[in-house]
């Protein structure tokens, strides 16, 4: 017997066209090098570093996932990539790709390239190229690396997350606390990272959007609530939608502090 589709996810469908983000390449390129590396350095790195993982079991062994966290130093996305269980495809600069053995290494390990000029739309289509691949996605929702010179460091997250987590409603949306890393390695400071330095990366438990969306404390929406939206007229449509890309944002930052994000 057929699969009855949910009142909430239908009710979603409905929204499509104000929510769907459209993969720029369509997938990602084919890897085999990356889990190689990932083989041969993420011990390593984990027996240099005084890495405390914690929760690393909350990510899925398959499907698309995006692990959120957040940004202090250029240590974080190798410390998420040596500590994840899966292989973790992070967006980066075009400036990355610019010499010749570092856009080697960027390809291998199967990270994008973005340019800053294309606007935020064309890293979200990149960003969706990974999930449509049923790949992890790595993100940092504050946009860029904060640089706050005291606590609280982390800066309000940017509604991107939502929107990816609101176009692949069954992905798992992993938060991640980053402790540590800017005095392991500190920008425009140290040019190498001082190992003996102590961090943590604690993974917190995932959500996926139609269950935040259903949720008391989320989105607390219903089916009824979501078609009624979907009857209003473009703008004021515009207008609720945006409302839950940034209370879902909100409450990903949220998570993020709870899980020790300084």
């Amino acid at each position: 017997m057929d699969k009855q589709p949910d009142p909430v996810e239908h009710a979603w469908q409905l929204l499509e066209k104000h929510w769907k983000i459209q993969p720029r390449n369509g997938g990602i390129s084919y890897t085999p090098g990356y889990s190689m590396i990932r083989f041969i350095f993420s011990p390593i790195i984990r027996g240099l570093a005084r890495i405390r993982a914690s929760g690393a079991e909350h990510i899925p062994g398959h499907g698309p996932t995006i692990l959120a966290a957040n940004h202090l130093s250029h240590v974080d996305p190798i410390l998420v990539i040596a500590s994840s269980r899966r292989k973790v495809h992070y967006l980066a600069k075009d400036a990355h790709f610019k010499n010749f053995f570092l856009r080697l290494f960027m390809n291998l390990t199967g990270q994008i390239e973005t340019h800053r000029e294309e606007g935020g739309d064309e890293a979200l289509a990149a960003a969706a190229d990974v999930l449509v691949d049923n790949a992890a996605l790595g993100i940092f929702p504050e946009g860029t690396r904060s640089k706050r010179t005291e606590k609280p460091y982390l800066l309000p997250g940017k509604t991107g997350i939502a929107r990816l987590a609101a176009s692949f409603p069954t992905a798992k949306v992993i938060p991640i606390a980053l402790v540590g890393t800017r005095e392991m390695m500190s920008p425009q400071k140290d040019k190498f990272p001082k190992f003996w330095r102590s961090v943590e990366v604690n993974y917190g438990r995932s959500i996926t959007w139609f269950e935040w969306l259903v949720n008391d404390k989320g989105g607390a929406m219903t089916a009824n609530k979501i078609t009624q939206i979907s009857k209003l007229e473009e703008h004021e449509i515009k207008t609720e939608i945006a409302k839950l890309y940034r209370k879902f944002t909100d409450q990903l930052m949220q998570s993020m502090t709870s899980l020790g994000a300084p």
